[in-house]
């Protein structure tokens, strides 16, 4: 490469500044290069910033903010700096620092409340103390021990993110981390660290503090340790998150952040995929999750008081819409309620079913479910609550949703007037002086009504309810059995394949799995082709190669022509077997010979010389596969006649050697005729031997013959060569060459008619 050349590369600036007798610290920040530099674990500069002034220097540039008239390159750049040098992870930097308390204490002084805290500074913070937290853990561990007031530091600070990530993995809520260090993080179950993090939730009004609070604690309810995951799963625990979720002069954030930490609590996996796994769990409708009882029941104490939220007074506030207003919005607070309650069926609890029958919380989330028909959040939470409720075992559950709750009445009723309504009392109104629009929850309400027919199937009770009502037998009938026909997309003609039944694969994974060929194969022999001069091209450089995106673009642009010969790029075959097999099979009767234009004039062409394939003839009894044999000597006298006809179309075998030209049809068959080893190649593809003959080596009398042989399975025709040709010689045509055999050939003539009089001959030696 050019920057390896000798006598071109020239001295780091990092290494010219340590040649100097007198440098500082800073003179090394403001070279770029030196976080390359530490990477690449330079001696020189490694011994430097290992010393202790110059570690106490780095991590000043991290805690302590710069004055006001600082210069840019103080504020922003040697912080930075300084903080790469950390996470750079050089063993000896780390060692000084972590074994050092009186830097341990610089480096977390940073935390004391009458410290400034800017974002920018707590990121770089947070990453040093991650970075000595993974690599010198035990005596970074044994640091925090004998200084336990960081952690009540930490938590006051939760609302920068950057601390709060430091506080989750100090606590253990590392899966990893603890399980490699179990002993050294048992101080941290002792302390009342979650009654801390619970309690920011009534002394702070700021959200975000709510927020990483809350994702604190579910980070806990993931990948605790038994002490901890004990105590934030006990009823005293849960009682005190409701206390504070439930203070009316607490801000809705409060609500919010308290339930999501009781969804995590039933449901530990839901938030570890985010918001995509929890609109899919819709696939999985009826599966348990498993949750402690007393867990359950410490959230039942307070779900009636939590139930009440969901009743809002209409004058409380008014939203615009593009389809009206509504009067009062639904709100994050009972969204969450709502989700809260569906996660809570999916437990399976008896206790929680029989508290939510008792409290009528179905019937008025049923009822939200139809006052709100734009919110699709509530929808799917709704939709979820109703499928564990009719696949639950518990009958009364499901006859208080059928019966008590009418749901069939309210689908029926939703069906009917499928527009939404002009009624002041309700909190969805549609806009004035406008046609109602549609109203837009009869998606869910098909597939719930499908889900309904579905378990009727197999219940006998749901069957029973559904075959009283006639109304509800004849929508069935005439509405939603026609929807269904019409939305079913595999029965669509006009786009979507009928044969894909795989639901889940996005369009980016169709064109991925669907494709016939190797884009990894089609690159290498795009590389080979130009590497041994078949697509010549005078300005080209001697070495090309094509990666996999080069090799999609040829494909995109191929797939615009009709170029026949495009065909061949698209196998996932090496083009150049022969090139591998020429040494193997040089005591053979034969090598492999590419079809590329360079060999074109090895075989029969067209008249334009331009197409390299072979005109067989319109034999209706060629078969689809074809192996090759050696021509014995009998047949050899039999075909007397004939191989004096083919001297006629071909060069003397004094002027120039013959060639054997073979067409294949398909690789399939394995069967062989003669002791020679014969190759499979693909369908249509020519393979051309040549033989060269020397002095007192050739026999005058040997011709070239053309052998059709039969099997079963198997037609070929065939240009072969005396035996007694040498079979060491071997290789492929010179392009020349194989031009002037042509010519002399047949004069005149066409290549087409050389192989008509070739094809001609070789009927009249069938006959």
């Amino acid at each position: 490469m050019f920057w390896r050349m000798a006598g071109l590369s020239t001295a780091s600036p990092v290494e010219t500044i340590l040649d100097k007798e007198n440098f500082t610290l800073e003179e090394l920040l403001e070279e770029d290069e030196i976080i390359q530099e530490c990477k690449a674990l330079n001696g020189r500069l490694i011994n430097f910033l290992r010393e202790k002034a110059q570690v106490e220097q780095l991590i000043q540039y991290i805690v302590v903010e710069p004055p006001e008239d600082a210069e840019k390159r103080r504020t922003f750049k040697f912080p930075f700096i300084a903080c790469e040098i950390f996470t750079c992870e050089v063993d000896i930097i780390l060692k000084t620092l972590v074994e050092d308390e009186e830097l341990m204490n610089l480096l977390f002084s940073f935390l004391n409340s009458n410290h400034s805290h800017s974002t920018l500074l707590a990121g770089y913070f947070s990453k040093v103390v991650i970075c000595l937290l993974l690599r010198k853990t035990l005596p970074f561990l044994l640091y925090v021990k004998g200084h336990q007031e960081i952690v009540k530091q930490l938590v006051d600070l939760i609302g920068i993110t950057s601390i709060m990530e430091v506080l989750i993995r100090l606590i253990g809520a590392d899966e990893h981390m603890y399980t490699n260090y179990m002993e050294s993080m048992q101080w941290i179950d002792d302390t009342d660290v979650l009654e801390m993090i619970v309690d920011k939730f009534s002394s702070s009004d700021s959200a975000e503090v709510h927020s990483n609070a809350a994702e604190t604690l579910c980070a806990i309810t993931r990948f605790a340790p038994p002490g901890l995951a004990a105590k934030i799963t006990s009823p005293n625990f849960i009682g005190r998150l409701f206390r504070h979720a439930l203070e009316d002069s607490r801000p809705k954030s409060v609500l919010v952040n308290s339930l999501s930490v009781c969804i995590s609590l039933l449901d530990p996996k839901r938030l570890t995929l985010g918001v995509y796994h929890a609109y899919n769990r819709q696939v999985s409708q009826g599966s348990v999750i498993a949750a402690k009882p007393e867990t359950v029941e410490g959230m039942l104490e307070s779900l009636g008081d939590l139930l009440k939220l969901l009743d809002v007074s209409c004058s409380e506030s008014t939203l615009l819409t593009t389809y009206g207003k509504l009067q009062p919005p639904l709100g994050k607070h009972r969204l969450k309620i709502v989700e809260f309650i569906s996660v809570l069926l999916t437990v399976g609890s008896e206790a929680a079913e029989k508290e939510l029958i008792r409290l009528g919380a179905v019937q008025r989330i049923l009822n939200l479910f139809f006052e709100y028909p734009y919110n699709n959040f509530l929808h799917h939470h709704v939709e979820n609550i109703i499928l564990s409720c009719l696949e639950c075992k518990n009958v009364s559950l499901v006859e208080h949703l059928l019966r008590e709750c009418n749901l069939l009445g309210k689908i029926l009723q939703a069906e009917k007037n499928c527009t939404l309504a002009s009624d002041p009392n309700m909190p969805t109104i549609s806009a004035e002086g406008r046609a109602p629009p549609k109203i837009g929850n009869i998606g869910h309400l098909t597939r719930i009504s499908n889900k309904l027919i579905q378990l009727g199937n197999s219940n006998d009770e749901i069957q029973a309810y559904l075959q009283e009502n006639n109304e509800w037998i004849d929508w069935q009938t005439n509405v939603l059995s026609k929807r269904n026909a019409i939305e079913n997309v595999y029965q669509w003609v006009c786009g979507r394949p009928t044969a894909l039944q795989d639901r889940n694969r996005d369009s980016d994974d169709d064109d991925y799995q669907d494709r016939d060929y190797d884009v990894a194969a089609l690159a290498n022999n795009l590389s080979q082709a130009f590497r041994y001069g078949i697509y010549s091209n005078d300005d080209m450089d001697e070495d090309v190669y094509f990666d996999d995106e080069s090799a999609e673009v040829v494909i995109s642009s191929l797939r615009l022509g009709d170029d026949q010969e495009s065909g061949s790029l698209f196998t996932n075959s090496n083009w150049f077997a022969f090139e591998d097999d020429r040494v193997s099979n040089e005591g053979s009767s034969g090598a492999l010979a590419s079809a590329s234009p360079n060999t074109e004039g090895a075989g029969v062409v067209n008249g334009d010389g331009e197409d390299d394939d072979v005109v067989v003839g319109e034999d209706d009894d060629l078969d689809d596969t074809a192996t090759s044999s050696q021509v014995s000597d009998a047949k050899l006298e039999d075909n007397s006649a004939f191989s004096e006809e083919s001297k006629e179309a071909g060069p003397s075998a004094n002027d120039k050697p013959p060639v054997w030209v073979e067409w294949r049809e398909t690789p399939d068959s394995n069967e062989t005729s003669g002791s020679d080893e014969t190759a499979v190649v693909p369908n249509g593809e020519l393979q051309v031997k040549q033989q060269e003959v020397e002095g007192s080596d050739h026999d005058p009398a040997a011709t070239s013959e053309l052998s059709p042989t039969s099997s079963d399975n198997t037609t070929e025709t065939s240009l072969v060569t005396s035996p007694q040709s040498t079979k060491e010689d071997l290789k492929p045509p010179e392009p020349s060459e194989s031009r002037n055999e042509i010519e002399t050939a047949s004069g005149v003539e066409s290549a087409f008619e050389v192989a008509k009089d070739v094809q001609d001959a070789a009927k009249e030696t069938e006959k």
